[in-house]
């Protein structure tokens, strides 16, 4: 069995995409995965499987549209992926409540940040399957947009670091 974490797009404390973790955690471990535990309220769990990353993805896909009554995206990443995005930060000085990882499925295109719109204080980085945001002056008065980010999740990097922690043990 291998340790992987799912991240769900479109979930959040309150209002739409409301789902809570003990919700989640019970949907897991419904599709046959062992050690489930989630972390903060935003769509993370951490579990094992056996089964490979698509399989995992569309497991937990299928309980979460029919809970939700809609598609609720997921992407996937085994330990090792979620350790090496971390080491990975093209920011390493920056707070990590200020640089974002926006997991995708696939590798970003080459000129995806061609692409953006928006951009004041960012800087932006490609990863292999992830774009990088740190956002200088805070995200809350940003209007950055990356087309390419659009089917994708954001985690901040303090988040990562300690999915990556929860995955390790």
């Amino acid at each position: 069995m291998q340790t992987h974490i799912a991240l769900l797009r479109a979930v959040n404390v309150g209002g739409t995409g409301k789902l809570p973790m003990a919700e989640l955690r019970a949907m897991c471990e419904q599709a046959g995965f062992a050690d489930v535990c989630t972390y903060i309220a935003s769509g993370n769990v951490v579990f094992r499987s056996a089964l490979p990353e698509h399989k995992v993805a569309a497991a937990l896909e299928a309980r979460l549209a029919a809970y939700a009554g809609k598609p609720v995206g997921v992407l996937v990443r085994t330990a090792a992926e979620m350790a090496e995005v971390l080491a990975a930060n093209p920011f390493p000085d920056a707070p990590g409540k200020r640089v974002v990882a926006i997991f995708l499925d696939s590798p970003p295109p080459a000129d995806a940040l061609e692409h953006a719109s928006g951009r004041r204080h960012e800087a932006m980085a490609l990863g292999r399957r992830e774009i990088y945001v740190h956002y200088g002056e805070g995200m809350a008065d940003s209007r950055l947009r990356i087309p390419a980010a659009k089917a994708g999740t954001a985690r901040n990097l303090n988040t990562v670091a300690k999915l990556a922690v929860m995955a390790a043990t």
